[in-house]
C-alpha cells in the first residue's frame, strides 16, 4: 500500500480523522477535492488597528494550528463592513456573501468559528444565516463562543487575572466593561463576576454597557470596595467604539469620565480580549472541535 492509499484508509475512520485534520484534508485535495475551510465569523470594527491586533490575531492563531484548511473571515455587521469600504475600499464578506463563495467555489465542507463572546443574539442570527445554505454543502459545523461551557467561564477568569496582575493593586479595583444584551445569555457577566470573586478577587469587577450589571451596578460595588483607583478595560473582542468612546471616551458620561466625577482615578486600557494569547488560544480549540466535526 503506498503514502497515499494509506492515508486515505486513515481518513475513512473518524477518529483518525480527527487526530489527523492535516493529512486528511491533504489526501483530499490530492483526490482532486476542493480544500475544507474554516470561516472565522466576526461581528467587526472599523477600528483597523484593534482589528488586526485582535480578530486578526485570532484568525493567524487558528491558521497556524490547521495549515491544511484554507480560512476565510466574514463579518456580521453590514454598519461596519459599508464603513471601512466606504473609508479604507476594503471589501469584507457579509455571511451571505461568504456562503455564496464557498458554494461558487465548489467548497464541500466548512467549519464557521465565531468570535462572540457568548451565545447571545449575534450567534444566534449567525445560525440563522448560514441555514439557508447548509444544503449546498456535504457538512458544515459550527465552533462555539469564547465563554461556552463552565470550563470556559473559569479559563476565562484566570486569563483575565493573568493578563492584569500588572494592574493589581491594594488601592485598585479592575473593571471590565462588557456589551450586554437583552438575551437570556447576559447571565454569562455575573456569572464570570461570581466566578472571579468566589477565586479570591474581590477587586475585579465585570460591568457592562448596554444592559446588567450596569455602571450603577459597578460603581456600587466600588464604593464598598473603598478603593481610590480604577482600571478599566473592554470585555470585549476588539477594544472598539464601545472601549474607546463608551468606555474610555471624555463624554461626560463615559465609564472614565462618570468615575473621575465621583472621585476615582480611572485608567482606560484599549486592549481587546482577542489580544490576549491564551484567548486565541480558547479559539483555537473550539475551531478544532468543530474541524473535528467534519
Amino acid at each position: 500500500m503506498n503514502k497515499f492509499s494509506r492515508i486515505a484508509a486513515a481518513c475513512a475512520l473518524p477518529l483518525l480523522a480527527v487526530l489527523l485534520p492535516a493529512a486528511c484534508a491533504s489526501s483530499g485535495a490530492a483526490a482532486g477535492k476542493k480544500k475544507p475551510v474554516i470561516l472565522v465569523v466576526s461581528f467587526g470594527t472599523s477600528f483597523n488597528d484593534s482589528r488586526a491586533e485582535t480578530i486578526g490575531a485570532v484568525e493567524k492563531a487558528i491558521a497556524a494550528a490547521y495549515p491544511a484548511y484554507e480560512q476565510r473571515r466574514a463579518f456580521t455587521s453590514q454598519i461596519i463592513i459599508d464603513r471601512v469600504y466606504e473609508r479604507d475600499g476594503e471589501k469584507i464578506d457579509n455571511l451571505a456573501e461568504a456562503m455564496e463563495k464557498l458554494r461558487k467555489d465548489g467548497v464541500r465542507e466548512v467549519a464557521v468559528q465565531p468570535t462572540h463572546v457568548m451565545n447571545g443574539f449575534e450567534y444566534d442570527e449567525m445560525r440563522e444565516a448560514i441555514k439557508p445554505f447548509e444544503k449546498d454543502f456535504a457538512r458544515i459545523s459550527y465552533g462555539l463562543p469564547l465563554l461556552s461551557s463552565d470550563a470556559d467561564f473559569n479559563e476565562v477568569a484566570e486569563i483575565i487575572v493573568g493578563e492584569t496582575k500588572q494592574y493589581d493593586g491594594e488601592d485598585t479595583a479592575i473593571v471590565f466593561m462588557g456589551h450586554g444584551t437583552e438575551h437570556e445569555a447576559n447571565s454569562a457577566y455575573a456569572k464570570l463576576d461570581k466566578i472571579l470573586k468566589d477565586g479570591g478577587h474581590p477587586n475585579y469587577i465585570i460591568g457592562t454597557v448596554e444592559a446588567e450589571p450596569s455602571l450603577d451596578d459597578v460603581i456600587e460595588q466600588l464604593d464598598g470596595l473603598g478603593v481610590k483607583n480604577v482600571v478599566l478595560l473592554p470585555f470585549m473582542i476588539v477594544a472598539g467604539d464601545h472601549a474607546n468612546n463608551d468606555m474610555a471616551g471624555d463624554e461626560d458620561d463615559s465609564w472614565k469620565s462618570v468615575l473621575q466625577s465621583r472621585g476615582y482615578t480611572a485608567q482606560p486600557v484599549l486592549r481587546g480580549l482577542g489580544q490576549y494569547p491564551e484567548i486565541q488560544a480558547m479559539f483555537v480549540r473550539h475551531a478544532g472541535e468543530a474541524v473535528g466535526r467534519l
